[in-house]
């Protein structure tokens, strides 16, 4: 059995939302009609509610927004650091050992995922470090917070990684992640002209999803026979 690790935030009006802000609040409105035995719910949602990925639109004025991000970009192999001794911010000497490549998708497991509130201390990416996840040429990042930055003037972070298409992703969850390698599906919900979208974030350890879809071409190829 591929075991499956769903790193993605609940939705609901009692989750943790950025600074705690009221408006940003999700809110679920349920209309029932017993006549027909129907139920439906209209959801009210902040693009940036849970966990989500940011397009350059949010920082860049006129930049690209949602609908432009290649769907291919959040499918493929990723790893997933252990930052968890990180006290503030993540800094360049916390990724010089790790050995970034041209390509990663590098997702970053912090104290932050073992807060279930909204933490105003919460670990983030400074600018020195966003600069050399860009000049390693990482394709993707990954946070376990609700910003991948927080109070930077000029939101230097962001723009780092977004003028360089680099894909952002905040809000995971990873406290029952190991620290490893991994093959990552994400899929922001499909928003044109929209700064950022909600995601679903899977991850499946990457030697046994190769195994796993090897053994069902070994079973399509027996069947076939």
């Amino acid at each position: 059995m591929l075991k499956i690790y769903d790193v993605s935030m609940a939705i609901h009006p009692g989750m943790a939302v950025y600074k705690n802000k009221a408006e940003k609040r999700p809110a679920m409105e349920v209309s029932r009609d017993e006549s027909k035995g129907i139920l439906e719910t209209r959801l009210y949602l902040d693009a940036h509610t849970g966990t989500h990925v940011d397009a350059p639109l949010h920082v860049i004025p006129g930049g690209p927004g949602v609908e432009s991000l290649s769907p291919a970009a959040f499918f493929g192999p990723c790893r997933v650091l252990d930052l968890t001794g990180v006290p503030e911010k993540i800094e360049r000497r916390d990724l010089m050992p790790h050995g970034l490549s041209a390509g990663d998708f590098i997702l970053f497991q912090t104290r932050n995922s073992w807060s279930t509130d909204f933490d105003f201390n919460f670990v983030y990416i400074s600018a020195e470090a966003a600069q050399y996840l860009a000049e390693a040429g990482v394709r993707g990042v990954g946070l376990d917070a609700l910003g991948v930055e927080r109070d930077q003037p000029g939101y230097p972070t962001h723009r780092t990684l977004l003028a360089r298409n680099i894909m952002v992703i905040e809000g995971l969850r990873l406290k029952e992640v190991p620290p490893g390698s991994y093959f990552l599906l994400a899929a922001p919900l499909l928003l044109p002209g929209v700064e950022a979208a909600p995601a679903r974030v899977l991850l499946a350890g990457r030697q046994d999803f190769y195994s796993f879809l090897s053994n069902m071409n070994e079973s399509r190829e027996m069947r076939s026979e």
